[in-house]
């Protein structure tokens, strides 16, 4: 059923909530993650302190991550670089490529891999597509950049579909 692949494996307030020990007991070592509205606003270009320590702490843990974003060279190389973190621009998000393309990189393997996203058409279908384990999380600003507005328009209907088919629990939708 073609629904289902824009049902995430998990549901989640933010990035800084994923269970590291979860992770770590499914055997997962990689973390691929979008950026705008993801990890900070789509607008915000520096890292907040939270995050700049969670990143250090996820280093710490033996986890690799990348930065998987459609998003332009310039606006994430000057987010990701200067935090030492790993990135792929213009990812073409829902194809999969990109999410291989990272995958290889971290030498895991797509089991080792989980993608973490703000957005089900991209992020969690995307990911769903290729083979990963996705888990969704709640945008950190309430605006978006003008494509994103009409994802989400799309995106409502979506969730509104899995929530009466009765394959969402969560009550907070996007």
């Amino acid at each position: 059923m073609l629904i289902k692949r824009f049902m995430p494996n998990e549901y989640l307030p933010s990035v800084l909530d994923l269970d590291l020990e979860h992770l770590r007991e499914n055997n997962i070592k990689g973390i691929i993650t979008d950026l705008d509205n993801t990890l900070v606003e789509w607008d915000r270009p520096d890292i907040t302190t939270e995050l700049d320590d969670w990143f250090f702490f996820l280093r710490e843990q033996g986890f690799q991550v990348t930065i998987v974003s459609n998003n332009s060279e310039h606006r994430v190389r000057s987010f990701s670089e200067p935090n030492g973190i790993h990135f792929i621009h213009s990812a073409k998000k829902p194809m999969g490529r990109a999410f291989r393309k990272a995958t290889r990189r971290m030498g895991l393997k797509k089991h080792e891999v989980v993608v973490v996203g703000d957005q089900v058409l991209t992020d969690v279908f995307g990911g769903n597509r290729a083979g990963f384990y996705t888990v969704l999380v709640v945008p950190v600003a309430q605006s978006d950049g003008f494509l994103t507005k009409i994802n989400r328009k799309v995106e409502r209907r979506v969730m509104k579909r899995l929530k009466d088919r009765g394959l969402i629990q969560w009550e907070d939708q996007q």
